[in-house]
């Protein structure tokens, strides 16, 4: 019996820079990120943890580890999907995160799920 198929968990990514809370020259670069995750499996799952690894272009590193998201503790059942909007701030113009989200199913099994590294970048400025 192959456990796999009955959960599997699509995340998707969009980021957008938010230049009315950065301040360049303080070094201070807001980025804001939306997370879809779209439940493919069979079964419903519920979001416990997260942990982030977020990288600056001058390779400082920040982790954060809590529960759930946004105050929150999703379940997600089969064919639907959980949205939420958060940030992050970042000391240089291109930083990189990932991480992985800590999932249970409804019998209580645990299991991690990916999440794949992205790029938060200041758009170039066009003169």
């Amino acid at each position: 019996m192959d456990n796999h198929k009955h959960y599997r968990i699509q995340v998707s990514v969009r980021v957008r820079y938010i230049p009315e809370q950065s301040e360049e020259a303080d070094n201070r670069f807001v980025f804001a990120y939306t997370i879809t995750l779209s439940n493919e499996g069979e079964q419903a799952v519920k979001l416990l943890r997260r942990h982030w690894i977020i990288t600056d272009a001058n390779n400082h590193v920040q982790e954060v580890k809590g529960k759930g998201v946004v105050g929150e503790q999703p379940t997600i059942n089969p064919g639907q999907s959980f949205e939420y909007t958060s940030g992050t701030v970042l000391a240089s113009q291109v930083g990189t995160m990932s991480g992985s989200y800590q999932m249970a199913l409804e019998d209580g099994a645990e299991f991690p799920v990916p999440i794949p590294q992205f790029v938060l970048s200041v758009p170039r400025v066009l003169h």
